[in-house]
């Protein structure tokens, strides 16, 4: 059995939902969103405000340790911010080589330098150099911009850049989150590169992770999405790579899952304002009717309302805030 890690999602997994997924997966690490770094040296609160886990010794609650991943183009830069994170102490640093999103794009970051291996290899070696040994120095990209051409070139970039360990998601920029996943490719660049790689996309069930690891050669996943939409998708990995059974009837997860809803929805509530709180709880609820009927009628409830007081009637309501949350 390898390697579970649960993935950095922009506008969907911030500390609150780490918080959750690691009290019900067994996840051996989870990546922070990517703090975006522009120009200037980020004071810590900012590295705090993405990763608040840094106060807690770089660790969820559940005591999984949480990598920070940065974000930009300019290798000065990107050094002199990786230095301030060195500082806090976290579980690993992380650079992001492969968000496909236009915003970020535009200004050459995230899945746009996978169009210059030598700029990958300037960026790595920087922050490199300011990033302590016994900080894990990791990076995630993608395939490609519209192709594979230069994927093993950029494998090979930042291997010879420094980091000791890369995730891949196999796709390209251009194919964004549509399946399928090119795990085969996992496996060509595991072959260029002397270090861990670590398999990533369109892994939802436990099939797919079978799958993954077979067609990559990689025993490491991460998952994203999938993890958000199924909660107990580690745990049944890891049941069943130990022999045991797995359970067709998901009736009792959701049992179990309820007390976790309330404890995100509270936690949602002193984070965020009254107006943008349900809006949070229906994105997590939307990603869970993938695999709870339950979470369909819920979200069916809660789907047009607006206001926190109604959403905590609602919740109560179908008996969601009746059950002790996890402290």
């Amino acid at each position: 059995m390898g390697k579970l890690l649960l993935a950095p999602m922009e506008g969907l997994a911030d500390d609150i939902l780490r918080d959750v997924l690691t009290r019900v997966g067994a996840y051996d690490l989870a990546v922070s969103e990517f703090i975006r770094v522009s120009g200037s040296l980020l004071p810590a609160r900012a590295f705090h405000r993405v990763c608040p886990e840094l106060t807690r010794g770089s660790r969820t609650r559940a005591g999984t340790p949480v990598a920070v991943q940065l974000l930009g183009s300019d290798p000065g830069c990107l050094a002199e911010n990786a230095a301030q994170l060195a500082s806090l102490s976290p579980a690993g640093i992380d650079l992001n080589f492969g968000c496909p999103a236009p915003t970020v794009n535009r200004h050459g970051g995230g899945a746009m330098l996978l169009a210059d291996p030598e700029q990958l290899f300037r960026i790595a070696s920087a922050v490199r150099r300011v990033v302590p040994a016994e900080i894990p120095f990791t990076a995630k990209m993608r395939l490609g911009m519209r192709d594979t051409s230069r994927t093993l070139d950029c494998a090979r970039a930042l291997a010879a850049g420094g980091v000791v360990s890369l995730v891949v998601h196999a796709r390209t920029r251009a194919e964004g989150y549509r399946p399928p996943a090119h795990w085969e490719w996992v496996a060509r660049i595991d072959e260029v590169v002397q270090f861990p790689v670590t398999a990533n996309g369109e892994v939802w069930t436990t099939d797919d992770h079978v799958r993954c690891c077979s067609l990559s050669g990689c025993p490491d996943v991460m998952i994203g999405r999938g993890a958000v939409a199924d909660p107990f998708l580690a745990r049944r990995i890891r049941a069943l790579a130990a022999g045991e059974e797995l359970a067709s009837d998901r009736s009792s997860d959701w049992r179990r899952l309820q007390p976790l809803l309330a404890s995100f929805w509270l936690q949602v509530c002193a984070k965020v304002s009254p107006r943008h709180a349900p809006g949070r709880l229906k994105l997590w609820l939307g990603a869970l009717r993938r695999t709870f009927v339950e979470a369909d009628v819920l979200f069916l409830a809660v789907r047009e309302l607006r206001g926190a007081d109604d959403v905590t009637r609602m919740l109560d309501r179908h008996g969601v805030l009746r059950l002790p949350a996890p402290a």
